[in-house]
């Protein structure tokens, strides 16, 4: 699997996962819970495994896509806090569905950047047999990703 189709999959996951967040009755807390519990650990994976092997390669291999990557690091940093304070937020809280909300917000701007905007440059400068032996480093280094949302990079950035 290349690259892009790895992290493409990976927004399908997370997207089905959202639709199910957002179907759940408002008092399904232990639903909601476990939702975001699934939410986090894909999402900290997802960023961990961008920022430490993608990103640098998209970066070194279509330089014009600089500002799209130091965007996406940003947009992480949001969503890796926002991760953080749901971590040990009650589902009771009145806070916890509007900060799913935001999170949810925030992703699907990010995902819909990626594939719209610059995942068709990456690719296109980017051969086959790249991005191919990028996806197996990329898939083989989601073993190691942290499973706290503030130990990813973007985090302290």
């Amino acid at each position: 699997m290349d690259a892009i189709v790895l992290l493409k999959d990976d927004h399908k996951t997370v997207e089905g996962l959202f639709k199910k967040f957002e179907k759940a009755g408002e008092r399904a807390y232990a639903e909601k819970r476990r939702l975001v519990d699934q939410i986090t650990k894909e999402l900290v994976t997802h960023a961990y495994i961008e920022e430490e092997y993608f990103y640098p390669a998209a970066r070194a291999k279509v330089p014009e896509t600089s500002d799209h990557v130091l965007e996406s690091v940003e947009e992480h940093h949001v969503v890796v806090w926002l991760l953080s304070e749901l971590k040990d937020l009650d589902p009771k809280d009145e806070r916890f569905d509007a900060k799913v909300t935001v999170l949810i917000e925030n992703v699907r701007h990010h995902v819909e950047e990626e594939e719209k905007d610059w995942f068709p440059q990456v690719r296109a400068a980017m051969g086959r047999k790249e991005l191919q032996e990028l996806g197996e480093r990329m898939e083989a280094a989601k073993a190691e990703a942290p499973a706290e949302p503030l130990a990813v990079k973007s985090a302290s950035q």
